[in-house]
């Protein structure tokens, strides 16, 4: 028999190992099983806390003015023959990108009439700081909406402009209403919507059926129902506009 370093203990005899098996093995069983069950349950409190919302309200949520039954707040004309949708995460970096490269494409293309625009605001990103920024920015999507949509295009580009660094505290409530006012949302109910979360229940719920859709990352976009998958359509500086042009 071999010595081992540290003079580990020689085995014990087969005998002995299989009756210790024995006594064991429905501890390991019970083991295995709880360990299943708790991370089964922090699978889906993450989940829960991360991935919130998509078309009907949840149990107790009331629903947005402005906003269409799956959720996403339409902007442009009802029978615009293009229709561009954008699901986005306000605390995600990409989706800030992708509206300093095609931002204005999108609200040009809404003022000429040439496409509307579906915004489909999620939350997953609450990880990110430390004031749950990605879910209370999402309510704040839809309280402006609520209280029209004409402003809106210019409050999203504000919102991206001022969006904070992940990992920080996010902004701050006071913040999140100055930006709406100087959007033009002065109606004090906004600023109070902000600041009750009234639609975080509604965010949530419609966060949930948009990833149960299949969608699976930030910003996903399409043009008339076909996912854009091009980089540079997507980053280039008005990448866009011909993918825009090509659907009309």
């Amino acid at each position: 028999m071999s010595t081992y370093p540290g003079g580990w203990p020689p085995p014990q005899n087969q005998g002995s190992n299989r009756r210790l098996l024995v006594v064991l093995a429905p501890f390991v069983v019970l083991l295995v099983a709880a360990a299943a069950i708790g991370i089964g349950l922090l699978v889906r409190n993450a989940a829960a806390a991360e991935i919130p919302g998509t078309a009907t309200a949840a149990t107790g949520g009331s629903a947005p003015a402005n906003v269409l039954a799956d959720g996403a707040v339409r902007v442009g004309e009802s029978d615009a023959k293009v229709t561009v949708r954008v699901v986005m995460d306000l605390q995600c970096p990409a989706c800030k990108a992708f509206e300093e490269a095609n931002g204005k494409v999108l609200e040009d293309a809404v003022r000429d009439g040439t496409a509307a625009v579906e915004y489909s605001v999620i939350t997953f990103l609450d990880r990110a700081s430390t004031t749950e920024y990605s879910s209370r920015a999402g309510n704040a999507a839809f309280c402006v909406a609520n209280s029209g949509v004409d402003d809106y295009q210019a409050w999203l580009a504000d919102m991206f402009t001022e969006q904070p660094a992940e990992g920080g505290a996010g902004l701050p409530d006071s913040a999140l209403i100055d930006i709406a006012e100087s959007a033009g949302y002065t109606d004090p109910a906004v600023a109070q919507c902000i600041t009750d979360r009234t639609y975080d229940s509604y965010l949530r719920a419609k966060t949930d059926e948009v990833l149960n859709s299949g969608v699976n990352s930030t910003p996903t976009v399409t043009v008339n129902g076909k996912q854009v998958t091009d980089a540079a359509a997507l980053m280039s500086p008005n990448g866009l506009a011909a993918v825009i042009a090509a659907a009309r």
